[in-house]
């Protein structure tokens, strides 16, 4: 796991097993906030250690920056600690968390330590702020990687801990394209120092307007591509020879992972315009 200091009691942490994700903690002088809880036992507990250990603190909140395993299945190694997620979250947990933990523990054994642990505090619009130390954390929406998506901006850094909502990738087959664009633009207008990307490295001050760009370009074409495939008789496997770079992005992303969810997306969106036709085919046939 790489860990690195991002400014003053800011923590970021990353997996060197599963798909870069990452996590982070902010620490006070009495407790600490995690941000996600990584994708293993072995690193959560990892993190958990340092903070106990060698910051000498315990955690008194888990933020789950949305449901996915790889950010929230680890809330049940932090025990004791309060977690904060979207309401959204909450429901997506109990419906989809628990079958799937269900599935994924009898094909591997790391897991069955893992339990579900269900976010005790949460909120449904607006913003949740908490104090960690000198620290302001605003905890703000970011939906269309997943429809329950937060952030976790700490205010007097101009740090944002953007979950899934910036990737390398925009990945969108569990949410929504328009609706990750409105937050990737959102993200860019921020004045940040540091994204702290729910996977890949950490983008600074001077990389982020052109991380933005990069990111709002590729779902632009993603778009285009996916529409004018659809215009034609086998869509899918149209784009099946339509490479990430020619949607501007590079396949070194994430580990090499990057194509193969540049393909998911566009399988996804197939689907979900495919359904949008079909409704407003249906609608048109009662008038």
């Amino acid at each position: 796991m790489q860990r690195e200091r991002v400014s003053e009691n800011v923590y970021w942490f990353q997996s060197d097993v599963y798909a870069q994700v990452t996590a982070g903690v902010i620490v006070g002088p009495q407790w600490a906030v995690v941000v996600d809880t990584l994708a293993l036992p072995d690193e959560s507990l990892g993190m958990r250690d340092f903070i106990e250990r060698e910051l000498s603190v315990p955690v008194r909140y888990v933020i789950n920056t949305h449901y996915h395993a790889d950010h929230a299945w680890g809330n049940c190694f932090f025990p004791g600690a309060t977690v904060i997620a979207h309401a959204r979250c909450r429901e997506l947990l109990e419906e989809r968390g628990r079958p799937s933990l269900e599935t994924a523990r009898r094909q591997n054994n790391s897991l069955k330590q893992v339990r579900i642990v269900l976010p005790q505090m949460t909120f449904s619009s607006g913003e949740m702020t908490l104090r960690v130390g000198k620290k302001n954390l605003t905890i703000i929406s970011a939906q269309g990687h997943s429809n329950d998506g937060i952030a976790v901006l700490v205010e007097e850094d101009r740090v944002l801990f953007a979950g899934d909502s910036f990737m390398p990738l925009p990945y969108v087959v569990d949410g929504d394209l328009e609706d990750i664009s409105a937050s990737i633009r959102k993200i860019g207008r921020m004045g940040l120092e540091n994204i702290i990307q729910g996977h890949g490295d950490i983008i600074l001050r001077g990389e982020i307007d052109a991380a933005v760009k990069e990111n709002l370009n590729y779902l632009t074409n993603l778009k285009r591509v996916v529409k004018t495939a659809m215009r034609r008789r086998n869509p899918e496997e149209i784009l099946e020879a339509v490479t990430i770079e020619e949607c501007g992005k590079s396949r070194v992303h994430l580990g090499g992972l990057a194509e193969s969810l540049h393909q998911r997306n566009m399988r996804a969106l197939v689907q979900k315009y495919a359904a949008e036709e079909e409704k407003e085919v249906k609608v048109k046939s009662k008038k």
